[in-house]
């Protein structure tokens, strides 16, 4: 019987063949035989497929014939059917929270193959330690939280806005909130997309206006979030609302621009052209109203005396709003890569040599030169264009990761070139040519058909050479150095972590990869939920996609938010740290030390005095036990993982076994 226990502990163990997985390498009969050897084990079987139904079957009769009030079973990952099998306790009546599972595959089989003896030896001990852990284990509940049936989605690029039309479609309250004044992102700066080559406004304006329509989606631009607190179900968000300085009766006749006298340059045509301190970014931006740069503005107030609607009102006022939400769909999207000073590839911004994204402004038809590619230096279409693939990305010098969008956006231009300038001579320097659709490698196919030449070699520098481009490269296929005079180049550069991503790490507590996009909570099992409960991510800022990626994601993250949304409440695992508050001295090292944010302060009566004392927010702890193991006053602890089941597990590990020898905790993986 367990110290400081009444009932009598009886414990079931269930040892997994998992077909050979395990079996092939420890002597799981062996093991079950040990197990009915230990303290409070008063049944041990082994199975050849636990989690299957006869498996799962087998621990529910032996819970009701032996009275079990304990389960260990020794098989693969806990992650992958630990919930099995606390289900299976559940259904025949035991607390879920009285089981404890032991993977004796990644753990043991797999990593000790040549060993057969040690690592069923090992098995035994693995099970020797769950079942000293789990006589301590005590019955929990289950949180249940309550759900604020409304969304938040942050960015209205594409991701954002299918977002949050799916949720809104749904029948759910969305909130939409975009940093600009402008809905659309970074796909309102394109022409054409490289799939089918349609033009992007015939894709984006109708998604625009069916946000803007939708009674069940609050759109809020020239919007940033000031603030994100509280937990899955609860949270809350406060806005800064930036004066737009022009009213809803705006007609866009465009009388503001023609006397404003300020003139600066326009970002939206990658800062290739100029524009007033009253703008409208393109003719399709949505919301079709004029907006004033408040930082450019000089309030002289032309624009108000010129505007025939009075719809100009410097006098506006940014203001705040609070919003109670229960999910969130992260969706900044990502930022294109900016070529350092002093580069290889002769890049300034002033030159011939041209970004991807300048490309795209240069040949959109409402672009800076109206869809011509001039030349900077003569204002000349171009004989010769060279492509750069790959800058700023698979370099471990900038950035390791592919891009992924760059080869099609490349070859995409190529044949807008060709088709419009059939003369042009087109190459494309590259280190490997990466089509991952299956119609893509059809466009690649025309665009070597068509001429264009694909070189595959580095690109040592481009230097300017009387009125010309000299472009050298190291030829990867017949060795040496090539090089060809260009009357322009193009880098094809990829896509870096949003401007906003860090801000958000930090008010979210989502974490983020070594390259700074957000990580997703697992590759596999949950590639669109985040670490955070609640949180979702949507489009490339958790790594670049192309366009139809991204809307495929915000549909994936939608439904996870609706699945979350359909319910009045929703219920969350046990596993939680608890702090006793009698013993807690307010040192506050927990509130400092949680990844999650879940512990805040209350003011507290001690001795006559008012202090402060640390608690856990329920709902938002994720049991990592970080609080716990930082408390000097053992003032924490983990449920399912209290103080006295991880010493008994040490005990358990440190005892001799029948062997007379000592388990060795290594994992040779």
């Amino acid at each position: 019987m367990a110290e400081g226990r009444e009932e009598e502990v009886r414990i079931g163990v269930y040892i997994c063949h998992c077909g050979l997985n395990i079996a092939q390498t420890v002597d799981c009969a062996a093991v079950a035989e040990y197990a009915a050897t230990l303290p409070n084990v008063v049944v041990a079987k082994e199975n050849m497929y636990s989690c299957a139904d006869p498996g799962q079957n087998q621990i529910k009769e032996d819970i009701a014939e032996y009275g079990l009030n304990r389960v260990v079973v020794a098989a693969c990952s806990v992650k992958m059917h630990g919930p099995t099998f606390m289900n299976c306790c559940s259904e025949a009546g035991l607390n879920p929270y009285l089981f404890e599972m032991v993977n004796i595959r990644e753990h043991c089989s797999w990593v000790h193959m040549q060993e057969k003896e040690e690592a069923t030896r090992k098995a035994r001990d693995q099970v020797k330690m769950a079942v000293a852990k789990v006589e301590y284990a005590r019955p929990l509940e289950d949180r249940l939280v309550p759900m604020t049936r409304a969304a938040l989605v942050i960015g209205g690029g594409v991701s954002g806005l299918q977002a949050a039309l799916d949720i809104a479609d749904a029948g759910y309250p969305v909130y939409l909130v975009e940093e600009a004044p402008y809905l659309g992102g970074r796909a309102a700066q394109l022409e054409r997309v490289f799939d089918r080559t349609e033009r992007i406004s015939c894709l984006l304006a109708p998604l625009i206006m069916r946000v803007l329509n939708h009674h069940r989606i609050t759109v809020f631009t020239s919007t940033d979030i000031e603030n994100i607190s509280g937990y899955v179900g609860n949270f809350k968000a406060s806005l800064r609302i930036r004066p737009r300085l022009v009213t809803e009766s705006c007609d866009a006749c465009g009388a503001c621009v023609k006397v404003c006298p300020i003139r600066v340059a326009d970002e939206f045509q990658a800062f290739q052209g100029e524009r007033g301190a009253i703008y409208l970014p393109h003719p399709q931006a949505l919301p079709y109203r004029y907006c004033i740069d408040v930082d450019s503005c000089d309030r002289c107030g032309a624009c108000v005396e010129a505007c025939p609607r009075e719809a100009v009102d410097l006098d506006m006022e940014e203001r705040e709003e609070k919003i109670a939400i229960g999910t969130i769909v992260l969706a900044v999207g990502a930022r294109p890569y900016e070529p350092p000073e002093g580069n290889r590839w002769g890049y300034d911004g002033k030159g011939d040599v041209f970004t991807s994204i300048e490309l795209e402004r240069l040949l959109h038809s409402e672009g800076p030169t109206r869809g011509v590619p001039l030349r900077r230096s003569d204002g000349k279409v171009p004989a010769r264009v060279a492509f750069i693939q790959c800058v700023g990305s698979r370099d471990p010098e900038e950035n390791p990761w592919c891009s992924r969008i760059c080869c099609m956006n490349t070859i995409k231009e190529a044949l807008t070139l060709k088709a419009r300038y059939p003369t042009m001579k087109v190459s494309v320097y590259h280190r490997d040519i990466r089509v991952y659709k299956k119609e893509h490698e059809d466009m690649y196919r025309l665009a070597r058909g068509l001429g264009i030449i694909f070189m595959r070699g580095r690109v040592e520098r481009v230097e300017q050479k009387e009125g010309k481009l000299e472009v050298s490269a190291l030829d990867e296929v017949m060795g040496g150095m090539t090089s060809q005079e260009v009357g322009m180049v193009v880098l094809a550069t990829g896509f870096t972590k949003s401007d906003d991503a860090q801000r958000f790490q930090d008010m979210l507590k989502v974490p983020a990869s070594a390259d700074g996009f957000f990580m997703e909570a697992h590759p596999k099992l949950k590639p669109l939920e985040t670490a955070i409960d609640g949180v979702m991510l949507a489009g490339s800022c958790q790594f670049p996609k192309d366009m139809g990626d991204c809307l495929l994601q915000a549909s994936g993250s939608a439904a996870k938010c609706m699945g979350l949304l359909s319910k009045e409440e929703i219920r969350l695992d046990a596993i939680i740290s608890v702090i006793d508050q009698e013993k807690c001295t307010g040192c506050l090292v927990c509130v400092k030390r949680c990844p999650f944010s879940a512990i805040v302060t209350d003011e507290v009566e001690v001795g006559g005095k008012m202090k402060k004392r640390a608690r856990v927010i329920e709902a938002s702890c994720k049991g990592c036990g970080v609080c716990a193991a930082r408390c000097k006053q053992e003032a924490v602890e983990a449920q399912g993982f209290t103080d006295k089941q991880i010493f008994a597990q040490i005990d358990a590990a440190l005892e001799e076994n029948p062997e007379g020898k000592v388990l060795a905790l290594v994992c040779h993986w």
